[in-house]
């Protein structure tokens, strides 16, 4: 899945802020591990993505959400980005977001792996912190910049302007395409970790499925209706959403998103569900026409 292959600049801002320059017309795209790597290097970071500059010299970010010191990270980063680098033959880099001063300086490192006066390894993490992110709390500010907007909600999390922050880019959400909102909503689902800021987001926008086994609503939405076909799960995706959101929904709207088979649009309810202020206001949206079995 390329998030950012029609506005890759969109991540520029981050890199600048890290010191580290993001090759013009790169594309970026989002690396899904298969199921051996989410047993084996489950939760070593939170995501990963292939940056492509055009003359094909590209290299790997990964990207990890840090709330503590945690004495055994060094060991598991340097596992996880030599086993990517191995795997992809790519160059690794590893961005730390902390949303703690102290937590950020340590997680700037070097992190050594190795004897006493002898390093075999070492790990240089890039990180973004609260000295170096920016509060965004303009709408149309982190419409411009949804990428850093994200990092930066993710950073200072548990700020006093963290409500603000986030509604901020909730609106921004809206004005972006679903596909960059959906992987932009879970990325800053997974950082904003257990704490009310996450509460406050889950209501506000939707979120995707692109980090399996993280908890985040929409996945556990699909997980709990797949075992009743994909069109009853989403169908009950859109009533959940509703309901978490706290909307009625009267029993005749209920049983006709309940009764639809047309997939493509019970996909377009479950975005809109996080935007309505009416349940019905969904049964205006025209039906696309597809076979129901297809």
């Amino acid at each position: 899945m390329v998030i950012f292959q029609d506005r890759p600049e969109l991540l520029a801002s981050v890199f600048r802020i890290v010191d580290v320059p993001l090759p013009e017309k790169a594309a970026v795209e989002v690396l899904t591990p298969d199921a051996l790597e989410i047993r084996t290097l489950e939760r070593c970071v939170d995501s990963v993505l292939r940056v492509e500059p055009p003359n094909g010299d590209g290299f790997l970010l990964a990207i990890d959400t840090q709330g503590r010191r945690d004495p055994d990270k060094a060991a598991s980063w340097t596992h996880y980005l030599s086993s990517t680098t191995a795997k992809h033959s790519l160059p690794t880099l590893l961005l730390v977001v902390s949303q703690d001063k102290k937590t950020a300086d340590w997680a700037a490192g070097p992190f050594h792996t190795g004897v006493e006066g002898w390093a075999t390894l070492s790990v240089h993490p890039l990180v973004l912190g609260p000295e170096n992110a920016p509060v965004i709390l303009d709408p149309d500010e982190a419409a411009q910049d949804l990428t850093l907007a994200t990092f930066s909600a993710m950073t200072h999390r548990h700020d006093p302007t963290t409500p603000a922050a986030l509604k901020a880019l909730a609106y921004a959400m809206g004005t972006a395409s679903p596909e960059s909102a959906r992987y932009h909503s879970e990325l800053l689902e997974i950082g904003l970790g257990e704490t009310p800021a996450r509460d406050i987001w889950r209501n506000q926008m939707t979120v995707g499925t692109y980090f399996p086994g993280r908890g985040t609503l929409i996945e556990q939405t699909f997980l709990e209706g797949q075992a009743h076909g994909e069109a009853a799960g989403l169908a009950e995706g859109v009533l959940r959403i509703l309901e978490h959101r706290g909307i009625s929904v009267r029993p005749e709207t209920r049983r006709r998103i309940s009764e639809c088979a047309y997939r493509d649009t019970l996909r377009h309810w479950l975005d809109r569900a996080f935007t309505v202020s009416q349940a019905d206001e969904l049964l205006d949206e025209l039906f696309v026409e597809e076979e129901p079995g297809r």
